[in-house]
């Protein structure tokens, strides 16, 4: 038997103890590098002055909770998709619905836009990531188009195209994230390190690399590598499940948006967690958060229906968004950074600026 083989001294709970105490260790290490808080640093740096947002555009039109959203590379395209099984991509500036999907499932949590604009993604308690070709000729079924791309065990609940139309990404409730092919639906890479339900990822930006980051019910967030499938980096300060992942625009950095009320801002060249968005007020979780495209604000969907503006540097609330009559489950800054949208429970998706 192989526990024979192990020595006398090395029994479990002595191996389960040197673990705790190298943790330890590594932790020390860390705190010897932390020198000084964020807001210290940016106490030097100019308050932000008022600033008014408020929503430019209403998307109506599912039937049910609006459970994600994404931009498309064009500013101008959106998908959304609900637990009503409905996937609709919407011209946010006019708000015309341009295609409409109906998927055999309810509870569509991800859907995503292809880099060129001519595809989306969707899946959700199907444990598929389907992807369907638009075209705007009308006789055409989009249906009869669909290509099953990834396979999970349980739900799918984050999906995101990597830098071209050919890969793409998901999260799933088995506690795994993978890369899949599109044409052959082959899986080409599996992340194997959450301990429970991974609900949420996000590339980083083209310049940086082959990392994404994904964060889980394990109350984890872990930065992995996607040429070798191994997790390069792992926070876990959060004190409930992460709902949301954003890297920082400069990909130096990323966020986290908890059911723990607050939101974390992880440097990874620190390795650390930088600097803690929350008030007192706010007893509510996160679902959804994202970056400014300068990274100096970073915008948080709450379950109390409130959308917070919180300033980066200074770990201060600048702004708070009132409008959507449910909780806001998705919110995307828009690739030009002059507007963002917000998905609700209210069954509408909101476009403020």
């Amino acid at each position: 038997m192989a526990t024979e083989a192990l020595h006398e001294n090395e029994t479990l709970a002595s191996l389960k103890s040197e673990a705790e105490s190298l943790k330890g260790k590594l932790e020390e290490e860390r705190a010897k590098l932390h020198d000084v808080e964020l807001h210290q640093v940016a106490e030097r740096v100019e308050a932000l002055g008022q600033f008014v947002m408020k929503t430019r555009r209403t998307l109506k039109g599912h039937g049910n909770k609006v459970l994600c959203m994404d931009w498309c590379k064009d500013k101008r395209r959106i998908v959304s998709s609900s637990q009503d099984g409905k996937v609709i991509v919407w011209d946010s500036f006019t708000t015309n619905k341009e295609h409409a999907v109906t998927m055999p499932c309810t509870w569509v949590m991800a859907c995503a836009n292809a880099p060129s604009g001519c595809a989306i993604a969707c899946g959700g308690l199907d444990n598929k990531c389907s992807v369907y070709p638009l075209t705007f000729d009308k006789n055409e079924n989009m249906a009869a188009k669909k290509k099953s791309v990834a396979m999970h065990t349980n739900y799918l609940s984050a999906c995101s195209f990597t830098n071209s139309d050919m890969q793409i990404l998901t999260a799933s409730g088995d506690g795994t994230c993978a890369l899949w092919d599109v044409e052959s639906g082959q899986l080409l890479q599996s992340f194997h390190g959450h301990g429970a339900d991974v609900l949420c990822l996000d590339l980083a930006p083209s310049e940086t690399g082959n990392t994404f980051v994904s964060g889980g019910c394990d109350k984890k967030a872990m930065v992995w590598d996607m040429r070798s499938g191994q997790c390069v980096q792992a926070f876990e300060t959060h004190e409930s499940d992460i709902n949301s992942v954003r890297y920082y625009p400069s990909g130096d950095a990323f966020a986290s948006g908890s059911d723990d009320a607050t939101c974390r801002l992880y440097d990874l060249r620190a390795d650390r967690e930088v600097a803690i968005y929350s008030k007192e007020s706010i007893i509510f979780g996160a679902s959804s958060v994202d970056f400014s495209l300068s990274g100096r604000l970073l915008f948080a969907g709450y379950n109390d229906y409130t959308i917070n503006v919180w300033d980066v540097l200074k770990g201060s609330r600048v702004s708070i968004l009132f409008g959507h009559e449910n909780r806001v489950s998705t919110l995307r800054v828009s690739p030009d950074g002059t507007a963002f949208c917000s998905g609700s429970w209210d069954h509408t998706l909101r476009v403020w600026a």
